[in-house]
């Protein structure tokens, strides 16, 4: 607020997660985890903050972008990752992210900053996944 800079929020969820904790088990899910986490910070600007926000959910606060590159790197997020796999033993183990991205407004607190990029993250689950959704 202090410089006038747009703040865009990005919500990320691994789609069906628990399967692959069930399929592979919990060390593998925490590598899993931990592909995703580098994935991501790898592909996050110099400037952006990105973390776990809990459980199978990822949380990045990008700053000074507009709502096209705020979609356009909510994208690059999910297609990353989609690209991003895992070998366990003769198996290769891929996810995707449901995403959800939107810029804070002026008149938004952080309770409903959150509640409104969940509920665009939840959106791209309904769409039937590996999507992303984003304030018009």
């Amino acid at each position: 607020m202090r410089y006038g800079w747009p703040l865009g929020v990005i919500l990320m969820d691994i789609d069906e997660f628990k399967a692959v904790n069930d399929v592979y088990g919990h060390d593998i899910g925490d590598r899993v985890l931990k592909m995703v986490a580098q994935t991501l910070l790898k592909s996050s600007r110099a400037f952006d903050v990105v973390g776990r926000w809990g459980g199978e959910e990822f949380i990045s606060l990008a700053p000074n972008l507009k709502r096209d590159e705020l979609h356009s790197l909510g994208n690059r997020f999910r297609i990353l990752v989609e690209q991003s796999s895992l070998q366990v033993g003769s198996e290769v183990v891929r996810v995707t992210i449901s995403v959800g991205a939107t810029l804070a407004r002026s008149d938004d607190t952080v309770d409903s900053l959150l509640s409104r990029v969940d509920r665009l993250m939840y959106q791209s689950k309904t769409a039937g996944r590996n999507h992303v959704s984003a304030d018009p």
